[in-house]
């Protein structure tokens, strides 16, 4: 499926949308619930995920409110198991889920070198570079026989034997911000740069979750297997382009966003927002905008957005307002009016901005 993509890009439409004023309350929804340990529940008294921890801190980064995200990340580094790792889950700085899932560990990685490039603040990321060779090194012990890298770790130590296209790929780009944080102190990771490769051909032969025709067997298909090796930069130029439009017509519904997956016609707010950050990744900016400006349907009076909407009903469900979700909508504007080093960090290849 071709899509318009003009050169000419005008979104006159989005500037309110992009704009500080309008932002600001969205920031201060997530900076408001961050525990004085510096952790960032998903809601007021909720759990603490280290993936969306990671995700928030990114985005309040983003609003410049920089020692709160310094903070989110001591929080961490703190809460790091002796092994590299971080459990599930926690609750009032306790574990509650305690198996180790391998994206949500890696991601340090990602979180610690978006802060370095927003604040260029080297003494944080010395701090920080043992806590991510850790969480790396763990993380490739989970490797599958094809280089792949299992879902999770339970309780008992014992691998799942699976591996998903979008924990992989956001294990891919952990990685790879890992790799640039360590030839910048001077550490040679050949095995890693290695590793990646071989993760990248890994995911690259993974199949579609789902084919032409939607069955019983793919019903349950989830949107993050098809976006997220674009969004990751596994696959870059026309092939990540490809890979977006060619299932288009299966997860969007037009005027509203992307469905979570393919059984719950229920378009989110975070697959929406991270589905705009892979457009803008590859510059397809106008229907990264288009998507971005869909989202804003989602959007409560104090700023925070709306988990998602279910249909048939055209209702706002489930009624909670997470802030990894405003954290994926901030992420997204971010890219579209860049205000830190987002786009550097997901634009690998030098793709100009609007």
């Amino acid at each position: 499926m071709v899509m318009d993509n003009s050169t000419t890009f005008e979104m006159p439409e989005l500037e309110g949308l992009l704009s500080e004023e309008f932002l600001r309350p969205t920031f201060e929804s997530i900076v408001s619930l961050q525990e004085n340990r510096g952790s960032v529940p998903e809601l007021e008294g909720g759990l603490v995920e280290p993936w969306t921890h990671v995700e928030c801190a990114m985005a309040i980064d983003a609003g410049s409110y920089h020692d709160e995200a310094e903070k989110a990340y001591e929080w961490l580094a703190g809460m790091q198991l002796p092994d590299g790792s971080w459990y599930a889950n926690y609750r009032d700085g306790k574990p509650k889920d305690m198996y180790k899932v391998s994206h949500a560990i890696s991601y340090m990685a990602v979180g610690a070198w978006h802060h370095y490039l927003v604040t260029n603040n080297r003494a944080f990321l010395d701090n920080m570079w043992p806590v991510v060779r850790s969480a790396i090194d763990y993380v490739l012990d989970m490797r599958g026989p094809n280089g792949e890298i299992y879902w999770a770790r339970d309780v008992a130590g014992l691998v799942y034997p699976t591996a998903q296209i979008a924990s992989c790929s956001s294990s891919y780009l952990s990685i790879k911000c890992a790799l640039k944080m360590a030839e910048l102190v001077g550490e040679e990771r050949r095995d890693w740069s290695e590793a990646n490769e071989v993760l990248r051909t890994a995911i690259l032969g993974m199949p579609l979750p789902y084919g032409d025709h939607i069955d019983e067997k793919t019903i349950n298909a989830f949107a993050m297997d098809w976006y997220y090796p674009a969004l990751c930069s596994v696959i870059n130029g026309r092939e990540a382009i490809n890979r977006i439009y060619d299932s288009w017509d299966k997860f969007i519904v037009h005027g509203k966003g992307s469905v979570c997956n393919l059984e719950k016609q229920w378009v989110t707010a975070a697959e929406s927002s991270e589905l705009a950050i892979s457009l803008a990744v590859h510059g397809e900016y106008k229907q990264s905008a288009m998507i971005y400006y869909w989202i804003h349907q989602m959007r409560d009076e104090d700023g925070a957005y709306w988990y998602g909407v279910a249909f048939p009903e055209h209702e706002i469900w489930p009624l909670t307002k997470p802030t990894w979700t405003s954290a994926a909508v901030l992420l997204a504007a971010d890219m579209l009016k860049p205000m830190s080093a987002t786009n550097l960090l997901f634009d690998h290849h030098g793709v100009e901005l609007p």
